[in-house]
């Protein structure tokens, strides 16, 4: 929506400013892209930022966007700004479900991360509010060596709050998360199988994002505790199989410029010049994002590639390749990668 936001995020994606910038859509070229958008099966419409409610006519464009039918989520960002009154406008403006960023279980663990002081304070008395008015609230959680030992902790607060999903972000050095640290590839193994068991008895779901492999885990997992295949069919995990960048998934910036995904800055197009749709369809990047047997690597010729394929925003970050190997995945495929003759 904007690049505008009043906080300091180490790891912001949009390497957001306090300004929005001179040029991001207008609100005739936005309601355009919502129509273009509309066109879609069934699409769910995310905005973001910066901070979404720093575009001026916000509101205008959800109404817009939930008179074209979309449903509509948002993820603006904890200031003093995002009061009870503007939850409850958000609300009676159709806004179907809330994203709000938690990063550390306490103010000096969350704050950082995000910058600013005082925004811990803010998201808790956001969550609070958002779960009175009765909103679905997603809370989004960095995974990196900053914030990988208060997980627990953080998992304990959630426990308090009407919370309706939990996603674990593992950092993606993209942006200003350049600044942080990863975890290791087998401190992610053990972080999967720690956040699987957490999702057998968690009061609210648990997903991971940019980290595919928690589906083989999680298969792995299912498969030891003899379930059926119809059994696995049925869970939230196996909805989530499948590539996911470029394959479903879409991003728009303020500016226009189309992306596989939010945290693959690898522009495809742009929806001033292009047609959302012809670049979703027929895009080199995005036809070779939905066919895993292009993948180079390993992620090409394992077993998992259908269900998993690999972080594609991971493999660019490293490799500047969207479809080379996910370096963050220590597991070694069963099946050997195909060879021609001439190079033995």
């Amino acid at each position: 929506m904007t690049q505008a936001c009043a906080l300091a995020c180490r790891h912001c994606r949009a390497e957001a400013v306090s300004d929005p910038h001179p040029d991001q859509l207008t609100n005739a070229e936005s309601k355009d892209l919502l129509r273009q958008i509309a066109a879609f099966d069934k699409p769910h419409l995310i905005l973001t930022g910066g901070d979404p409610l720093q575009r001026a006519d916000i509101y205008e464009l959800i109404d817009e966007a939930r008179g074209l039918g979309l449903t509509v989520s948002i993820t603006p960002s904890a200031t003093p700004e995002l009061t009870h009154d503007v939850l409850a406008k958000l609300k009676a403006h159709g806004i179907d479900s809330l994203g709000l960023s938690l990063d550390g279980s306490s103010a000096s663990r969350h704050e950082a991360v995000r910058g600013v002081a005082g925004c811990f304070d803010w998201t808790i008395r956001a969550a609070k509010d958002a779960g009175e008015l009765g909103f679905p609230i997603q809370v989004n959680t960095l995974v990196s060596e900053e914030t990988a030992d208060d997980l627990p902790a953080i998992f304990e607060l959630l426990k308090s709050m009407k919370v309706m999903r939990w996603s674990l972000f593992f950092l993606i050095a993209v942006g200003r998360g350049k600044t942080l640290q990863p975890v290791s590839p087998e401190r992610g193994e053990e972080l999967m199988r720690w956040i699987y068991d957490l999702s057998r008895t968690a009061p609210f779901q648990v997903k991971t994002t940019e980290a595919p492999s928690y589906r083989r885990i999680a298969l792995s997992e299912m498969r030891k505790e003899g379930m059926s295949a119809q059994e696995i069919e049925r869970t939230p995990v196996y909805r989530g199989f499948g590539i996911r960048d470029g394959h479903g998934i879409m991003f728009v910036s303020n500016q226009g410029d189309v992306y596989p995904a939010g945290f693959l800055p690898l522009a495809v197009g742009n929806v001033r010049q292009n047609s959302l749709q012809e670049i979703y369809r027929n895009s080199p990047i995005f036809r070779g994002l939905h066919t895993p047997s292009q993948f180079k690597g390993k992620c090409g010729y394992c077993e998992y590639s259908a269900l998993c394929g690999g972080s594609r925003a991971r493999a660019f970050a490293y490799t500047g390749d969207p479809l080379a190997s996910d370096p963050f995945c220590p597991y070694k495929p069963k099946s050997l990668p195909h060879v021609s003759a001439g190079a033995y």
